[in-house]
């Protein structure tokens, strides 16, 4: 009498030892792999999900910077273009609100001359606020972090009051700054005149209006900053410092020899995180002094796409060339967190 199994075979259907031995043949080749192969095959699903949702549209939009801008007709792009529209916004050239760029040499070449001031273009914009806003929550992140990581009555409620800002939202946050230094509303703009910094119309002056949107990031983001940068202090061994103390180390020593080097990989995380959210700004600036008095790479990119202007290509070209400035910075970081690990210290 003949089985279900020898049923199988006739039909040529796979039977349950041909399957148990293709699973142990799985399993004998992954078991066979290396530390590092297995943790690519592992991150494996993380990668394709990441090339879906990241890669394809960047891909995609670097395929449309390519292409003309047609601001007339149903179709919203022209022919291929090539590289024409990146040239334009290098040069000065591009129909933007503000300037990418504008650069012209003068006659005394090398020497560049710049047509615009540098607080109306958006790439000095956006890598100037992200390079101070970053310098000044890393220091005061830290030393937030350093505070809290000490024993003391009312820690809980410090820790509570140095996260608050960071639970505002973006659009409250920008709302406040905006009636803060309003001329005859907020007292922001009588004691920004009584130090002599700004004018009497701060949101409306390039100049003082970076000035504001930097107080209100970092007003809002040293809280992340402290958060992440406390929990790597948190992770360093207590006994460390013991053994400083008895060799007679000073507290500038043991910081400088234990605490700097072991906390630095999450110090350069959080940089990294922060720098990224910086090159991206656009809520803060819109929602308090508005994208036409201090511009980022990111309101070219909105202005081009829903100003009316229908200029698709080239804020496409605005946005992959903002991508690739976010890379190339990640870039940086991600060579000195090696060689930080490598024991920089």
């Amino acid at each position: 009498m003949a089985t279900d199994t020898d049923e199988d075979v006739l039909i040529g259907g796979e039977t349950d030892v041909d399957r148990e031995r293709t699973g142990n043949a799985v399993v004998n080749w992954m078991e066979n792999l290396s530390e590092a192969a297995y943790a690519y095959l592992l991150l494996l699903p993380a990668f394709a999900l990441l090339t879906l949702i990241a890669f394809y549209p960047l891909l995609a939009t670097f395929v449309t910077s390519l292409r003309a801008d047609r601001t007339r007709g149903l179709e919203p792009l022209g022919g291929f273009v090539g590289i024409d529209n990146y040239v334009d916004i290098l040069t000065g050239n591009a129909r933007l609100a503000r300037q990418f760029v504008d650069v012209g040499l003068s006659g005394s070449f090398p020497f560049v001359e710049l047509g615009t001031p540098l607080l109306q273009q958006a790439l000095f914009v956006t890598i100037g606020f992200a390079a101070i806003s970053v310098f000044l929550e890393t220091l005061i992140g830290f030393g937030q972090a350093y505070v809290l990581d000490q024993e003391f009555r009312g820690r809980r409620w410090v820790r509570v009051a140095i996260i608050l800002p960071w639970a505002v939202p973006i659009v409250i946050q920008g709302m406040i700054f905006f009636l803060l230094f309003q001329p005859e509303v907020g007292f922001g703009t009588e004691l920004g005149q009584w130090l002599g910094i700004f004018g009497p119309n701060p949101l409306a002056n390039s100049r003082d209006a970076f000035v504001i949107i930097l107080v209100a990031d970092v007003w809002k983001s040293s809280a992340f900053m402290a958060l992440l940068i406390l929990a790597g202090l948190q992770s360093v061994d207590r006994s460390l410092y013991d053994v400083a103390r008895v060799a007679g180390a000073s507290p500038w020593q043991r910081f400088k020899l234990i605490t700097l080097p072991l906390v630095m990989p999450a110090l350069l995380v959080a940089m990294l995180f922060r720098t990224m959210d910086a090159m991206r700004v656009y809520g803060l600036i819109e929602s308090s002094v508005g994208c036409t008095t201090v511009p980022s790479l990111t309101c070219l990119v909105v202005e081009a796409m829903f100003g009316g202007t229908r200029i698709y290509a080239t804020a496409a070209a605005v946005a992959f060339a903002t991508a690739l400035v976010i890379g190339l910075i990640i870039s940086g970081y991600v060579v000195f967190f090696r060689d930080t690990e490598g024991g920089l210290y």
